[in-house]
C-alpha cells in the first residue's frame, strides 16, 4: 500500500480518496476549505494537512481534483504547492478537466524537480466517483502512467493511456463535445414527445433499446420528464469545459459547429438561472421557449 496525497475534496474528490483510504493506502488530504479537509479525515481515519506541500510531503502519489487550470496552478506551484513539497520520482495524477496547454506546462515543470505528472482527467459523474465506477483518460510518460494505474483503479471501471502529456485531456474533450450533442438531442426528442401528446416513459422504454440509446437517455429521461435538475455534473461546469474544447478547436482548426451552439444553449440556461442545474437542462430551456 502506498503513501498519498489529495488535494480537492469536491463532490468527485471526496469520495474518490474515501476510496483510496478504503483500500488500504495511508492517504493525506487537502482542502482550500478546511473544515471540509476535517471532516473527511474524521469519516474515513486519514490525516488532513494546511497546504498542498504539507499533504504531499513524503507521499509516493499525489492525486487532485480542483476547479479550473489556475486552482490547478495553485496546488502544484509555489512555495505551499505540492511539487513543493514532493520527493524525487514522485507521482502527480491530474484528475481536473483542465486545458492541455496548462497540462503540457506542469509536466514541464514537474519534470525540471524530477518528478512525474500523468493527466488523468475522469467521466461518470459524482455517482460514478461514490460507486468507484469512474472512467479515466490518461496522458504521460508510459512508466508514470503504469506506477499510477494500480492506484486510480480504487475508483475506476477503466482507466487507460491514450498518448504523451495533454491527451488524456484531448479525450476528455472529446467525450464532452459528445455528450453536448447527445443531451441536447435527447432534450429534443423529449420535448417534441410531450407536445406530440405522447407518453414520454413509454417512448423511450421502446427507443432506448434501439439505435437512439445511450447513457444519457437511461440514466437522465425520468429526471427530464419530471422537471428536476440536481442530479448531475452542473451547467457552469459543463460551459468551462466546453470552453475548453472550442479554444483548442480554434487552435487545431477542428470544426465543431454544433458544439458552439449547445454552448449557447448552456448560457442561455445560465440566464435562466440554472448554471447549478445539471447538464440535462437543456430541455427547461426548451420548455422556457413555450412560454
Amino acid at each position: 500500500m502506498a503513501k498519498l496525497a489529495f488535494l480537492g475534496l469536491g463532490v468527485m474528490g471526496y469520495p474518490m480518496a474515501g476510496h483510496l483510504q478504503k483500500a488500504g493506502h495511508d492517504v493525506t488530504v487537502y482542502n482550500r476549505t478546511a473544515s471540509k479537509a476535517e471532516a473527511w479525515a474524521k469519516e474515513h481515519g486519514g490525516n488532513h494537512a494546511a497546504t498542498p506541500a504539507e499533504a504531499a510531503k513524503g507521499a509516493e502519489f499525489v492525486m487532485a481534483c480542483v476547479g479550473n487550470d489556475d486552482d490547478l496552478r495553485g496546488v502544484c506551484m509555489g512555495d505551499d504547492g505540492a511539487f513543493a513539497g514532493m520527493s524525487a520520482d514522485a507521482v502527480f495524477v491530474d484528475h481536473t478537466t483542465v486545458s492541455a496547454a496548462v497540462t503540457r506546462e506542469l509536466y514541464g515543470a514537474a519534470s525540471d524537480k524530477g518528478l512525474h505528472f500523468v493527466d488523468a482527467p475522469i467521466s461518470g459523474g459524482q455517482a460514478g466517483a461514490e460507486n468507484a465506477q469512474l472512467v479515466v483518460m490518461c496522458g504521460g510518460d508510459q512508466a508514470a502512467y503504469d506506477r499510477a494505474e494500480p492506484i486510480i483503479d480504487a475508483y475506476a471501471k477503466l482507466c487507460r493511456r491514450l498518448g504523451d502529456s495533454g491527451a488524456g485531456q484531448l479525450t476528455k474533450m472529446v467525450n464532452q463535445i459528445c455528450i453536448a450533442g447527445l443531451v441536447q438531442g435527447l432534450s429534443e426528442g423529449l420535448h417534441f414527445a410531450e407536445k406530440a401528446g405522447l407518453d414520454g416513459r413509454a417512448v423511450v422504454e421502446v427507443i432506448g433499446g434501439g439505435a437512439a440509446g445511450s447513457w444519457q437517455m437511461v440514466n437522465r429521461y425520468e429526471t427530464m420528464l419530471d422537471d428536476e435538475f440536481n442530479h448531475g455534473f452542473a451547467v457552469d461546469w459543463m460551459r468551462k469545459d466546453l470552453g475548453i474544447c472550442l479554444a483548442t478547436a480554434n487552435e487545431t482548426g477542428a470544426s465543431l459547429p454544433v458544439t458552439a451552439l449547445v454552448d449557447q444553449f448552456y448560457k442561455d440556461v445560465q440566464k435562466l438561472g440554472g448554471g447549478r442545474w445539471d447538464t440535462s437542462s437543456l430541455v427547461k430551456r426548451l420548455r422556457a421557449l413555450d412560454g
